[in-house]
């Protein structure tokens, strides 16, 4: 079968990233408006989710991981790369051709307070996708708005209030009710619990597994926060500056990480046992993360890594290879880390000068 051919017997992955690049273009002067160079946002992104299953995304604000969410929905077009969708290539399809897909694909935004219209009912808000693809009656449509309100755990009366009503929590299961309304099979979730506190993000993160289970969705769940993603996902992904650099079983990225970023962030996550939590060290890696319109050369990380090393690592991009079973690294020198053969020094910040003097501030990624 064709890979441009939609999938029938759903077999195979259901989401495909082959080389994905989405560059932003940096203009120059109001008159000329010259191209003077891109933001690298995502930048030779190769990923696969599987049906079924939550595939976490992490990484620092500014890697690049909601910008990969977005494309994979075609809110913002590739500039390079190839998406497949249920088998089918998605990259170049027409907005026409694009729009019965549109129904299987849907995202839950970050934000719970401006992802949703305030002049809106909550009814009106969940019942949208279902007005513009055309699905069922005014009656109907009443109907499947008091279901989903059920089905997120919100009373049936909700659908006659506004946003301003709810609480945090409750506009973010307004806005998964909106995402469920066309029955999709696959959800980006961007930071879906980061803007809400601690004991309501727990009760979130119970809600999208309860969802998966009884409708047999496939998540992108995209967070900054490794603890966050560990409950709900089965594989990692780990992102920097546009680039992927690790890929693993959830508990093995946690158990047995090895790339030095990977490494560095985990030493971050607090451990709810204070006499481990007192024993350990935490890494803190050197300088800022460098500007994605002027990444570093070769290794995107070698700037801050903690354990580059004088060859390689300035001058040879590291090849995202396997190590173990489904457990992949972008790192030259991860075995020997891991052996203990190379050890932690100090890094001074490293900074790397663009080929212009001034770049301007990129878009949010």
């Amino acid at each position: 079968m064709s890979a441009t051919q939609p999938s029938t017997n759903g077999a195979g992955p259901l989401v495909e990233l082959e080389d994905v690049k989405q560059y932003f273009p940096i203009k120059s002067g109001l008159v000329l408006d010259r191209h003077v160079g891109d933001v690298r946002a995502v930048d030779g992104v190769s990923l696969t989710i599987r049906r079924g299953e939550t595939l976490g995304l992490v990484g620092e604000s500014g890697c690049g991981k909601s910008t990969v969410g977005r494309t994979i929905l075609r809110l913002y077009e590739p500039t390079a790369g190839r998406i497949v969708f249920d088998g089918r290539d998605i990259t170049k399809l027409s907005e026409g051709e694009l729009r019965p897909l549109r129904r299987r694909m849907q995202m839950v935004f970050q934000d719970p307070f401006a992802s949703l219209n305030p002049r809106h009912s909550v009814g009106r808000i969940i019942g949208e996708p279902l007005r513009t693809h055309g699905i069922g009656t005014r009656r109907e449509a009443a109907s499947r708005v008091r279901e989903l309100l059920e089905t997120v755990g919100l009373p049936a009366d909700a659908a006659k209030r506004y946003p301003h009503e709810f609480s945090g929590g409750q506009r973010q299961r307004i806005g998964l009710a909106r995402a469920l309304a066309v029955n999709p099979d696959f959800i980006v979730a961007d930071e879906p619990v980061s803007a809400l506190d601690v004991s309501i993000q727990a009760q979130m993160i119970n809600l999208f597994e309860e969802l998966q289970a009884d409708f047999g969705l496939t998540y992108l769940f995209i967070a900054h926060d490794l603890a966050v993603v560990r409950h709900i996902s089965d594989r990692i992904v780990v992102m920097y500056l546009g680039s992927v650099m690790e890929v693993s079983p959830a508990e093995e990225l946690y158990d047995n990480p090895l790339h030095p970023y990977t490494i560095s962030l985990l030493s971050a996550v607090p451990i709810p046992d204070p006499a481990v939590e007192k024993r350990r060290e935490s890494i803190l890696l050197a300088g800022d993360v460098p500007s994605p319109a002027n990444p570093p050369s070769a290794c995107r990380f070698h700037t801050r890594c903690p354990y580059v090393q004088p060859t390689r690592c300035r001058d040879e991009v590291p090849p995202l290879r396997q190590l173990a079973t489904g457990h992949e690294v972008a790192c030259h020198w991860a075995e020997e880390i891991k052996a203990g053969h190379i050890q932690r020094h100090e890094l001074r910040p490293v900074f790397e000068p663009g080929p212009q003097e001034a770049v301007p501030e990129p878009p949010p990624v």
